[in-house]
Protein backbone atom coordinates (compact mmCIF):
# COMPACT_ATOMS: atom_id res chain seq x y z
CA UNK A 1 0.00 0.00 0.00
CA UNK A 2 1.26 3.50 -0.94
CA UNK A 3 2.14 5.81 1.95
CA UNK A 4 0.63 8.79 2.41
CA UNK A 5 2.20 11.94 1.78
CA UNK A 6 1.20 14.86 3.84
CA UNK A 7 2.90 17.36 2.03
CA UNK A 8 1.29 16.47 -0.93
CA UNK A 9 -1.74 18.34 -2.61
CA UNK A 10 -5.23 17.25 -2.31
CA UNK A 11 -6.36 15.27 -5.12
CA UNK A 12 -9.27 17.02 -5.38
CA UNK A 13 -10.12 20.21 -3.64
CA UNK A 14 -13.33 21.86 -4.44
CA UNK A 15 -13.85 25.77 -3.27
CA UNK A 16 -17.01 27.76 -2.33
CA UNK A 17 -18.69 26.00 -5.55
CA UNK A 18 -22.31 27.39 -6.39
CA UNK A 19 -23.94 26.57 -9.52
CA UNK A 20 -27.92 27.28 -10.92
CA UNK A 21 -30.00 26.28 -13.63
CA UNK A 22 -32.00 29.70 -14.11
CA UNK A 23 -33.81 30.85 -10.77
CA UNK A 24 -33.10 26.90 -9.25
CA UNK A 25 -30.07 26.86 -6.96
CA UNK A 26 -28.38 23.16 -7.46
CA UNK A 27 -24.72 23.65 -5.52
CA UNK A 28 -24.95 26.02 -2.70
CA UNK A 29 -21.54 27.29 -1.71
CA UNK A 30 -20.27 23.44 -1.92
CA UNK A 31 -16.51 22.90 -0.39
CA UNK A 32 -14.80 19.10 -0.11
CA UNK A 33 -11.62 17.75 -0.35
CA UNK A 34 -10.29 13.91 -1.27
CA UNK A 35 -6.96 12.96 -0.36
CA UNK A 36 -4.87 11.34 -2.12
CA UNK A 37 -5.23 7.30 -1.82
CA UNK A 38 -8.53 7.42 0.10
CA UNK A 39 -12.05 6.29 -0.83
CA UNK A 40 -14.45 9.57 -0.79
CA UNK A 41 -18.05 8.49 -0.91
CA UNK A 42 -20.27 11.70 -2.28
CA UNK A 43 -23.89 10.21 -0.60
CA UNK A 44 -26.83 11.87 -1.41
CA UNK A 45 -30.43 11.63 -2.78
CA UNK A 46 -31.18 11.60 -6.49
CA UNK A 47 -31.15 15.51 -6.89
CA UNK A 48 -28.61 16.57 -4.33
CA UNK A 49 -26.37 17.89 -7.08
CA UNK A 50 -23.96 14.72 -7.19
CA UNK A 51 -23.96 14.84 -10.85
CA UNK A 52 -24.19 18.59 -11.70
CA UNK A 53 -20.81 18.89 -9.70
CA UNK A 54 -19.42 15.97 -11.62
CA UNK A 55 -20.37 18.03 -14.81
CA UNK A 56 -18.19 21.04 -12.87
CA UNK A 57 -15.18 18.51 -11.75
CA UNK A 58 -14.84 17.15 -15.52
CA UNK A 59 -15.34 21.10 -17.57
CA UNK A 60 -18.57 19.73 -18.83
CA UNK A 61 -20.20 22.88 -17.65
CA UNK A 62 -18.33 26.18 -16.83
CA UNK A 63 -17.78 27.05 -13.59
CA UNK A 64 -19.48 30.47 -12.61
CA UNK A 65 -18.76 30.61 -9.28
CA UNK A 66 -15.88 29.02 -6.85
CA UNK A 67 -12.94 26.95 -7.74
CA UNK A 68 -11.85 23.31 -8.02
CA UNK A 69 -8.13 21.85 -8.55
CA UNK A 70 -6.98 18.61 -9.38
CA UNK A 71 -3.41 18.16 -7.50
CA UNK A 72 -3.41 21.44 -6.98
CA UNK A 73 -4.40 22.51 -10.93
CA UNK A 74 -6.95 24.61 -11.31
CA UNK A 75 -9.66 23.17 -13.64
CA UNK A 76 -10.67 26.53 -14.94
CA UNK A 77 -7.23 27.94 -15.78
CA UNK A 78 -5.38 25.00 -16.29
CA UNK A 79 -7.63 22.48 -17.20
CA UNK A 80 -4.68 20.33 -19.11
CA UNK A 81 -2.78 19.92 -16.26
CA UNK A 82 -5.82 18.78 -14.78
CA UNK A 83 -7.72 16.68 -15.98
CA UNK A 84 -4.74 14.74 -17.27
CA UNK A 85 -4.62 13.33 -13.64
CA UNK A 86 -7.96 12.70 -13.89
CA UNK A 87 -10.35 9.58 -14.62
CA UNK A 88 -14.48 9.21 -14.84
CA UNK A 89 -17.16 6.75 -14.76
CA UNK A 90 -20.21 8.85 -15.70
CA UNK A 91 -23.59 7.10 -14.75
CA UNK A 92 -24.80 6.38 -18.49
CA UNK A 93 -23.20 3.55 -20.18
CA UNK A 94 -20.35 4.88 -22.71
CA UNK A 95 -19.09 2.09 -24.19
CA UNK A 96 -19.54 1.01 -27.94
CA UNK A 97 -21.38 -2.29 -27.31
CA UNK A 98 -21.22 -3.11 -31.05
CA UNK A 99 -17.18 -3.69 -31.33
CA UNK A 100 -14.82 -5.51 -28.87
CA UNK A 101 -13.63 -4.52 -25.70
CA UNK A 102 -9.77 -3.94 -26.66
CA UNK A 103 -11.57 -1.73 -29.32
CA UNK A 104 -13.51 0.53 -27.16
CA UNK A 105 -10.60 1.01 -24.90
CA UNK A 106 -7.70 1.47 -28.24
CA UNK A 107 -10.76 3.95 -29.30
CA UNK A 108 -10.05 6.04 -25.19
CA UNK A 109 -6.11 5.61 -25.59
CA UNK A 110 -6.19 7.77 -29.02
CA UNK A 111 -8.50 10.15 -27.68
CA UNK A 112 -5.54 10.89 -24.98
CA UNK A 113 -2.83 10.61 -27.56
CA UNK A 114 -1.15 7.78 -26.06
CA UNK A 115 0.85 5.71 -29.15
CA UNK A 116 -0.25 2.79 -30.38
CA UNK A 117 2.42 0.03 -28.81
CA UNK A 118 2.47 1.91 -25.43
CA UNK A 119 -1.61 1.60 -25.56
CA UNK A 120 -0.98 -2.16 -26.34
CA UNK A 121 0.88 -2.25 -23.10
CA UNK A 122 -1.64 -0.11 -20.92
CA UNK A 123 -4.48 -1.96 -22.02
CA UNK A 124 -2.62 -5.44 -20.94
CA UNK A 125 -2.33 -3.88 -17.69
CA UNK A 126 -5.92 -2.36 -16.68
CA UNK A 127 -7.75 -5.43 -18.01
CA UNK A 128 -5.70 -7.54 -15.83
CA UNK A 129 -5.88 -4.69 -12.77
CA UNK A 130 -9.88 -5.19 -13.19
CA UNK A 131 -9.65 -9.36 -14.34
CA UNK A 132 -11.23 -8.77 -17.59
CA UNK A 133 -8.08 -9.65 -19.56
CA UNK A 134 -9.53 -13.03 -20.93
CA UNK A 135 -12.61 -10.86 -22.49
CA UNK A 136 -10.30 -8.50 -24.61
CA UNK A 137 -11.45 -9.83 -28.07
CA UNK A 138 -15.20 -10.00 -26.79
CA UNK A 139 -18.33 -7.90 -28.58
CA UNK A 140 -18.90 -5.22 -25.46
CA UNK A 141 -23.10 -6.25 -25.62
CA UNK A 142 -22.05 -10.05 -24.80
CA UNK A 143 -20.96 -8.78 -21.54
CA UNK A 144 -22.89 -8.49 -18.32
CA UNK A 145 -23.71 -5.25 -16.88
CA UNK A 146 -21.40 -5.74 -14.17
CA UNK A 147 -18.17 -6.52 -16.34
CA UNK A 148 -19.46 -3.79 -18.56
CA UNK A 149 -18.64 -1.77 -15.51
CA UNK A 150 -15.35 -3.36 -14.59
CA UNK A 151 -14.40 -2.15 -18.55
CA UNK A 152 -15.17 1.75 -18.25
CA UNK A 153 -13.04 1.38 -14.92
CA UNK A 154 -9.99 0.07 -16.70
CA UNK A 155 -11.42 2.66 -19.46
CA UNK A 156 -10.58 5.74 -16.61
CA UNK A 157 -7.69 3.55 -15.64
CA UNK A 158 -5.85 4.23 -19.31
CA UNK A 159 -4.20 6.78 -19.11
CA UNK A 160 -2.78 6.62 -15.50
CA UNK A 161 -4.47 9.08 -13.63
CA UNK A 162 -4.49 9.73 -10.11
CA UNK A 163 -8.19 10.93 -9.20
CA UNK A 164 -11.01 8.82 -9.90
CA UNK A 165 -14.84 10.01 -10.25
CA UNK A 166 -17.80 7.30 -9.96
CA UNK A 167 -21.05 8.35 -10.47
CA UNK A 168 -23.33 5.91 -9.45
CA UNK A 169 -21.52 3.22 -10.57
CA UNK A 170 -23.72 0.24 -9.52
CA UNK A 171 -26.85 1.25 -10.88
CA UNK A 172 -28.54 -1.72 -11.99
CA UNK A 173 -26.10 -4.37 -10.72
CA UNK A 174 -27.02 -7.04 -8.28
CA UNK A 175 -25.99 -6.93 -4.66
CA UNK A 176 -22.91 -8.97 -5.60
CA UNK A 177 -21.69 -7.65 -8.72
CA UNK A 178 -21.91 -3.99 -6.08
CA UNK A 179 -19.86 -5.91 -3.80
CA UNK A 180 -17.45 -6.65 -6.10
CA UNK A 181 -17.09 -3.23 -7.90
CA UNK A 182 -17.21 -1.15 -4.58
CA UNK A 183 -14.04 -4.41 -3.43
CA UNK A 184 -12.44 -3.84 -6.59
CA UNK A 185 -12.11 0.29 -6.36
CA UNK A 186 -11.22 0.32 -3.04
CA UNK A 187 -8.58 -2.18 -3.64
CA UNK A 188 -7.09 0.38 -6.45
CA UNK A 189 -7.42 2.98 -4.25
CA UNK A 190 -5.21 1.15 -1.66
CA UNK A 191 -2.81 -0.46 -3.76
CA UNK A 192 -2.49 2.23 -6.40
CA UNK A 193 -2.47 5.05 -4.56
CA UNK A 194 -5.57 6.26 -6.29
CA UNK A 195 -7.96 9.08 -5.13
CA UNK A 196 -11.28 8.23 -5.56
CA UNK A 197 -14.72 10.23 -5.04
CA UNK A 198 -17.85 7.83 -5.44
CA UNK A 199 -21.41 8.86 -5.65
CA UNK A 200 -24.33 7.30 -4.55
CA UNK A 201 -27.29 7.65 -2.79
CA UNK A 202 -27.31 3.96 -1.45
CA UNK A 203 -25.94 4.45 2.08
CA UNK A 204 -24.46 0.90 2.82
CA UNK A 205 -21.78 1.72 -0.14
CA UNK A 206 -20.03 3.42 2.63
CA UNK A 207 -17.79 1.24 4.65
CA UNK A 208 -16.20 1.92 8.17
CA UNK A 209 -12.60 2.91 7.07
CA UNK A 210 -14.26 5.93 4.58
CA UNK A 211 -14.76 9.60 4.28
CA UNK A 212 -18.41 10.57 3.60
CA UNK A 213 -19.55 13.86 2.59
CA UNK A 214 -23.40 14.32 2.71
CA UNK A 215 -24.93 16.20 0.23
CA UNK A 216 -28.59 17.43 0.33
CA UNK A 217 -30.45 19.86 -1.77
CA UNK A 218 -27.02 21.42 -3.02
CA UNK A 219 -25.19 21.42 0.00
CA UNK A 220 -22.69 19.74 2.12
CA UNK A 221 -24.09 19.06 5.47
CA UNK A 222 -21.61 16.94 6.99
CA UNK A 223 -18.02 15.57 5.64
CA UNK A 224 -15.62 13.39 7.46
CA UNK A 225 -14.31 9.94 8.87
CA UNK A 226 -17.62 8.06 8.68
CA UNK A 227 -16.74 7.48 12.25
CA UNK A 228 -16.31 11.47 12.43
CA UNK A 229 -19.71 12.05 11.08
CA UNK A 230 -21.32 9.64 13.05
CA UNK A 231 -20.40 10.68 16.43
CA UNK A 232 -21.13 14.34 15.61
CA UNK A 233 -24.65 13.64 14.86
CA UNK A 234 -25.02 11.40 17.91
CA UNK A 235 -26.29 9.11 15.74
CA UNK A 236 -26.41 5.02 16.34
CA UNK A 237 -24.54 4.46 12.43
CA UNK A 238 -24.45 6.28 9.10
CA UNK A 239 -27.92 5.76 8.10
CA UNK A 240 -28.73 7.74 11.57
CA UNK A 241 -26.69 9.70 11.22
CA UNK A 242 -27.90 10.88 7.40
CA UNK A 243 -31.59 10.98 8.91
CA UNK A 244 -30.79 13.17 11.54
CA UNK A 245 -28.90 15.07 8.72
CA UNK A 246 -31.61 15.17 5.95
CA UNK A 247 -34.95 14.53 7.56
CA UNK A 248 -37.05 11.15 8.08
CA UNK A 249 -38.80 12.12 4.47
CA UNK A 250 -35.58 11.87 3.00
CA UNK A 251 -34.67 9.20 4.57
CA UNK A 252 -37.84 7.09 3.17
CA UNK A 253 -37.60 8.50 0.14
CA UNK A 254 -34.07 7.39 0.27
CA UNK A 255 -35.44 3.99 1.14
CA UNK A 256 -37.72 3.82 -1.89
CA UNK A 257 -35.11 4.34 -4.00
CA UNK A 258 -32.90 1.22 -3.38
Amino acid sequence: MKQLDLTENPALEIDRVSHRYGARVALNDVALTVRPSSFTVLLGLNGAGKSTLFSLITRLYAIRSGQIRIFGHDVASEPGAALSKLGVVFQSRALDIDISVRQNLMYHAALHGIARKRADELIAQVLDRVTMADRSADRVGNLSIGQMRRIEIARALLHQPRLLLLDEPTVGLDIKARADILDHVRRLSADQGIGVLWATHLIDEAGAGDDVVVLHKGSVLADGAVADVVGRTGGADLRDAFTRLTGTADQDELEAAR
